[in-house]
């Protein structure tokens, strides 16, 4: 080889594996050729981020440097939450989203229709059960078909009766324990560990036996919530039930109370 064009192509080549591995390590250890930078996994490609999440896990106390995962319609994510049970996420991906937040023996799940503020907490987890039976499904079944069933998406993703639904968590708890929640938006309502709202109606369902020592729903309100649901399906319907998406309209009144 002429020694000057050698010492040309070496330093070039040097260049470029330099700049190669600048550009892998700044895509996540992904692999980044063309144009289009990278892959964001699940075949959604890292563009300028479109969706943000927040909320906090707590069960009455903080859920603290738990592991919080999202999976999307379109789209995954994970983060770890903080000192006080806040996380946050900023990813591409399309709503409705599943999130799930473990923490030792306790694993909580409630969901996202977009972004914004959506907490995890035990009473969410009832919110998922209640949803699944009016789908006429169970938690595990919905939360393992979300990513592929449609019809589960629809009914995550339509707004109305996710609060719906909510309005019924909250009815069938105060009616079956004698009690009084005052912070009936817990999916999106922003709250503070250890103050009052959110967090306090939690102390207040543990002490009446509706969380276990685990941080989780009794059994007796996952009873209590799988027979409202059911009381109340939902039945898919072509009208759009907000700004995006298809939604799912009930065939009756989701705010009954107890069965």
């Amino acid at each position: 080889m002429n020694t000057r064009y050698a010492c040309f192509v070496r330093p070039a080549l040097a260049a470029i594996c330099v700049a190669s591995l600048a550009t892998l390590v700044a895509c996540g250890g992904n692999s980044c050729i063309g144009l289009n930078g990278c892959g964001g996994g699940n075949g959604v490609p890292n563009e300028a981020p479109n969706v943000a999440i927040s909320g906090t896990a707590a069960t009455g106390s903080a859920l603290a440097s738990a592991t919080v995962s999202f999976s999307c319609a379109q789209g995954s994510g994970s983060a770890l939450s903080d000192g006080g049970g806040h996380y946050a996420i900023t990813f591409n991906a399309t709503p409705p989203c599943v999130i799930t937040v473990t923490s030792g023996a306790t694993s909580l799940h409630s969901l996202a229709f977009g972004g914004g503020t959506f907490n995890t907490t035990p009473e969410t987890e009832l919110l998922l059960v209640y949803l699944a039976s009016q789908l006429g499904t169970n938690e595990t079944s919905l939360i393992a078909g979300f990513p592929s069933n449609a019809q589960f998406q629809q009914a995550l993703e339509n707004q109305a009766d996710v609060l719906a639904a909510q309005s019924a968590v909250d009815t069938n708890l105060q009616q079956r324990y004698a009690l009084t929640l005052t912070a009936p938006a817990f999916l999106t309502t922003p709250f503070v560990v250890g103050q009052a709202g959110v967090d306090g109606d939690l102390d207040t369902l543990a002490r009446a036996g509706a969380i276990d020592t685990n941080g989780m729903p009794d059994q007796a309100a996952v009873s209590l919530l799988t027979a409202a649901g059911l009381a109340h399906p939902l039945a898919t319907t072509a009208t759009p039930s907000s700004g995006t998406g298809t939604g799912t309209g009930s065939t009756s009144g989701t705010t009954g109370g107890m069965m």
